[in-house]
């Protein structure tokens, strides 16, 4: 090979990429600073220059899923849509801090690391991250700790996994003694550090140190976060002069508005009714109440049977791993309810869809409605029960009674019998 950055990949974070031309691939990252720094931001950069490079990215979090998709909205990035299409894998992880509470923590937190490399192995993808690791290797024993960690990155990086690990800065010196125990196995380290004036400027300084490989050694720069580009330096390599560019005309240069991180529109036009395939015997939807419709004909979660099985395999794969309960819903009309003009499956459809939180999924296949539910709770098909009853398109109490007497229920949750969305969908359905 003539050229030595054969093996690099792009991150998605500049000052890396034009300092050293990206990450090693396969090679193991560590992003260290405090809270409100630009951590996760980095992170997801990393991920999103993954997929637009058609590779696969799974992404550890502690994080609420709202909070993480509001955050990848800061930076046009359409998380939700991602996830459905499989080029990225949310994996929610639990902080443990009960295992100090058992005999033997360390034992635990091992196997915490051993559970890391299972998921590698169950979707072999090109990027890692994991945001953050600091309360996974809260070990007593450092050399413990060392033996499990270096098992766990080499095992990740001869499937040729990129990782970037995620750490908070180390706030005392036993903390300080955890990281450097780590730090030492990684390829590179990214440091970042606060700026700690006051006001509402968010940035700080970044350093970039090799530990191995990318000889073009050390840097540092300013950085900033800023709307819709997320974290900015203020870096140009050796040789090279800062353009002269307003502001104004790069807003948006790190993302192509044509690309699907920006495919909203799209989304919508999916899930609007194709009138031309409706039977005359369905009313159409904008004969239902339009106050109460309106709201939700936008809302993205409307999926064809094959989007619907990917996404529930991705859900019967988080409980494997992680133990994230969910449920499924099933509501089937009786045939007999649209020969008799009482109810049709659209007008069930509409009110399950206004029953729904955004987050749910929906899919219909004939006379079945199905509704995924990223929650494991008991009650779930009574509570659907009674919101679907209150938004049937008539509000006559004899008639919501029969109107109901043809719909009926039936829920699964998630259990360790279940192994994949086929055979669980093919006995719902």
């Amino acid at each position: 090979m003539s050229s030595g950055k054969v093996n690099l990949l792009e991150t998605g974070i500049s000052i890396i990429d034009e300092a050293w031309g990206g990450f090693y691939r396969g090679g193991t990252y560590m992003l260290i600073g405090p809270r409100k720094s630009g951590r996760t931001t980095l992170g997801l950069q990393f991920a999103v220059e993954g997929i637009k490079n058609k590779e696969t990215c799974l992404y550890f979090t502690s994080m609420r899923p709202k909070d993480l998709t509001i955050l990848a909205a800061s930076i046009d990035f359409d998380l939700q849509t991602h996830m459905n299409n499989g080029d990225l894998i949310v994996v929610k992880v639990t902080p443990p801090t009960d295992v100090y509470e058992t005999g033997n923590p360390d034992g635990y937190l091992v196997e915490y690391l051993n559970d890391i490399v299972g998921v590698i192995e169950q979707y072999h993808p090109h990027r890692m991250v994991f945001d953050e690791l600091t309360y996974f290797i809260g070990f007593e024993n450092m050399n413990l700790l060392q033996q499990a960690f270096l098992k766990t990155i080499e095992s990740i990086e001869d499937k040729n996994t990129t990782s970037l690990y995620i750490l908070g800065e180390p706030a005392t010196p036993f903390a300080q003694t955890i990281v450097d125990s780590i730090v030492q196995y990684s390829t590179a380290i990214v440091f970042l550090q606060k700026n700690q004036s006051e006001g509402n400027v968010h940035g700080g300084r970044v350093t970039i140190t090799p530990n191995i490989g990318h000889t073009e050694g050390q840097f540092s720069s300013d950085y900033s976060i800023e709307p819709y580009k997320g974290v900015v330096f203020d870096f140009y390599p050796p040789g090279k002069s800062k353009p002269n560019v307003s502001p104004e005309s790069n807003i948006n240069s790190q993302f192509d508005p044509n690309s699907s991180f920006n495919d909203s529109k799209h989304n919508q036009q999916n899930f609007m009714p194709e009138q031309n395939n409706i039977s005359s015997k369905f009313k159409p939807i904008s004969d239902f109440d339009s106050s109460a419709a309106q709201p939700t004909v936008t809302i993205p979660n409307l999926y064809s049977m094959s989007e619907f099985s990917l996404i529930l395999n991705n859900q019967i794969a988080l409980f494997k791993s992680t133990g994230q309960q969910y449920s499924l819903i099933a509501l089937k009309l009786d045939d007999a309810a649209e020969k008799q003009g009482i109810l049709t499956i659209n007008q069930l459809q509409n009110a399950v869809r206004l029953s729904c939180d955004r987050k749910d999924k929906i899919c219909v296949t004939g006379s079945t409605i199905i509704v995924l539910l990223g929650k494991g709770d008991n009650k779930s098909l009574n509570e659907m029960v009674m919101k679907v009853k209150s938004n049937l398109p008539n509000s006559d109490p004899n008639a919501l009674k029969l109107a109901m007497s043809y719909i009926y229920g039936y829920t699964i949750h998630a259990n360790d019998n279940i192994q994949n969305a086929e055979s669980l969908l093919q006995e719902l359905i």
